[in-house]
């Protein structure tokens, strides 16, 4: 077996949703059914200006094989942020609260890519695929910056929070709480070129 990154279009990503949805379901440890919550949603992310994904496949190396059928086991997307945005307005009313002013404001999310999604399966994690997916997924990105999200972990102990940090990730915002959602967050980002 060989790892492959394999560059997704919208149309490959409406194809492969379940796949990918369904590896966004196991890493995060979310119920089953989570994914027809959240496929509306990926979609519609597919249409956003400068959007991106970028996965890893498993293939079997046999000659002929087509990797953009392979087993999927990681996934990682993401688009330009714009002030129409909803993850967009919740970090800007988080940094006003956090009392950022407002040339800060403007510099950080007038120009910046927003990594929406970093999945890996369980059995295929710690062998590096975050970090690759995440490297092809801002190679010759234009933005000025990368902005994340990611649930806060005691400690900051797991794979997630390791690889962030390796990358020059800092904080932004931490313990955050967006709408509707009881868990708190890290804001995290870094300038880009990675």
């Amino acid at each position: 077996m060989a790892t492959h990154l394999i560059e997704l279009s919208p149309v490959d990503m409406q194809r492969r949703l379940s796949d990918a949805l369904s590896i966004y379901v196991d890493a995060m440890h979310y119920p089953r059914g989570t994914e027809e919550q959240r496929a509306s949603m990926w979609v519609e992310h597919t249409r956003r200006h400068g959007w991106k994904a970028v996965a890893a496949v498993q293939t079997s190396d046999e000659p002929g094989e087509d990797p953009t059928e392979a087993p999927m086991v990681g996934i990682a997307y993401g688009y330009c942020g714009a002030p129409d945005q909803w993850w967009q307005q919740q970090v800007v009313a988080g940094l006003r609260r956090s009392g950022a002013d407002a040339a800060h404001i403007t510099a950080l999310m007038t120009s910046y890519f927003e990594l929406t999604e970093l999945h890996i399966l369980p059995p295929a994690q710690g062998r590096g695929l975050g970090e690759a997916l995440i490297r092809q997924l801002l190679a010759g990105r234009g933005e000025d910056h990368v902005l994340l999200s990611t649930p806060e972990i005691n400690g900051e102990a797991n794979r997630a929070w390791r690889l962030y940090r390796r990358l020059g990730f800092s904080d932004v915002i931490r313990g955050y709480h967006f709408s509707g959602d009881p868990r708190a967050f890290a804001i995290l980002g870094r300038a880009l070129p990675l």
